[in-house]
């Protein structure tokens, strides 16, 4: 399931996010890629350590804390910090599928990567190509939004960045571990809290409503891991 999340960023952290980046030092993309992704893999990324990825980073997990869409669909329990690429004249990533499980740079710990996300920080008119494709139940679905917005995908997934042919494509990417690991759970508890939402602005005073959160409430305490 692909979940679109817009607006993750405004319009002046994604200018800053910009500008940072412009003045970035950046190395090849296939030093932090597994043996399988480097045959595939040709971008620019941010070391782990660089002092704009870190600042940036928490940038964004600072508005993720806040965003309600983003905790209903993720369920977030670990949020890795997140790293940064650059495509331009004609590079991809090939299909490939994230590790299952991550190290989180200069500490012991580390997150399985439940869901992947992809925040978008360059404006879709600005570059053709860079289309993110990922490949679920119905087939291949591409999907290239507006920067600030985001999309979730299950780690899963195979998936892949289209050739950028003009422009540059400029993107935060992480992973996150959910407290509910299965896909369809997670899918379904996000439909729930969908329909919940929805009542409670059309009909606020529905008396169903309560027995609907207490259903959602009791299969996510029933299915969560913390």
């Amino acid at each position: 399931m692909l979940i679109s999340i817009p607006g993750v960023l405004t319009v002046e952290e994604v200018i800053r996010a910009r500008n940072s980046l412009e003045g970035a030092t950046w190395a090849d993309g296939r030093r932090s890629a597994g043996y399988l992704s480097q045959a595939v893999k040709n971008n620019e990324q941010l070391p782990d350590d660089d002092p704009i990825a870190r600042d940036l980073g928490e940038i964004i997990l600072t508005a993720l804390q806040n965003n309600a869409p983003f905790t209903s669909a993720a369920l977030p329990l670990k949020v890795l910090p997140p790293l940064f690429n650059r495509y331009s004249g004609g590079q991809f990533y090939g299909g490939h599928i994230d590790g299952a499980v991550r190290p989180i740079a200069g500490s012991p710990h580390q997150v399985r990567t439940d869901l992947s996300a992809t925040l978008f920080l360059s404006d879709p008119e600005s570059y053709d190509g860079g289309e993110l494709i990922v490949k679920d139940t119905l087939g291949e679905r591409g999907t290239k939004l507006s920067a600030g917005d985001m999309v979730l995908y299950p780690g899963t997934s195979v998936h892949r960045i289209e050739p950028v042919t003009r422009g540059v494509r400029l993107s935060a990417f992480f992973w996150i571990q959910s407290m509910v690991r299965d896909n369809a759970q997670r899918s379904m508890l996000f439909e729930l809290d969908s329909v919940i939402q929805r009542l409670a602005t059309d009909v606020p005073k529905h008396a169903a409503l309560v027995e609907l959160a207490g259903i959602y409430h009791n299969l996510l305490r029933f299915w969560a891991d913390t």
